[in-house]
């Protein structure tokens, strides 16, 4: 009888070793592989057909703008049109020199780009400013320093391997 209560306790030894005991309780986390989440493609779209814009044979435009600036003595004008393929237009600008240029002028695809410049006024000689002086920068003396001393290492670069 001895015998037999030695093997009971002996099996039931075996079977609580058997099961493992997770010291700090029970888990939260788990360990299994993720769920795969399937999205379906949306519908594709109907692609509209690209149709061409409009097409102008003889397109045409005008355009002017002009500027004076009373301050700094800016004055410039510029016009420009386009018809049957023709573009004429011209501008004009204040020198500093104190005369008017103006440039007029045409192109086609027969003829090309022609202008005409005009000067209009008389030249005034243009005084330049002194420049300001600039006070004495003493010079920067250079420093030298000695390359640290090392062992260069030996790679074998030679075709030595």
């Amino acid at each position: 009888m001895f015998i037999q209560t030695l093997c009971i306790l002996g099996l039931a030894l075996s079977v609580t070793l058997a099961i493992p005991v997770d010291p700090y309780g029970p888990s939260l986390v788990s360990y299994a592989a993720p769920k795969l989440l399937v999205q379906h493609a949306p519908a594709l779209a109907v692609a509209k057909i690209a149709e061409p814009e409009p097409y102008d044979p003889n397109p045409q435009y005008s355009f002017a703008y002009g500027v004076t600036d009373h301050k700094t003595g800016d004055s410039k004008q510029q016009e420009e049109t386009l018809v049957n393929g023709v573009v004429h237009g011209s501008y004009s600008l204040a020198e500093p020199d104190g005369t008017i240029r103006k440039v007029t002028y045409t192109a086609d695809k027969v003829h090309g780009f022609n202008a005409v410049v005009e000067k209009k006024g008389v030249a005034h000689a243009v005084v330049a400013k002194p420049a300001i002086a600039v006070a004495h920068v003493p010079t920067i003396t250079k420093i030298g320093y000695a390359a640290p001393a090392y062992a260069a290492p030996a790679y074998g670069y030679g075709g030595h391997y």
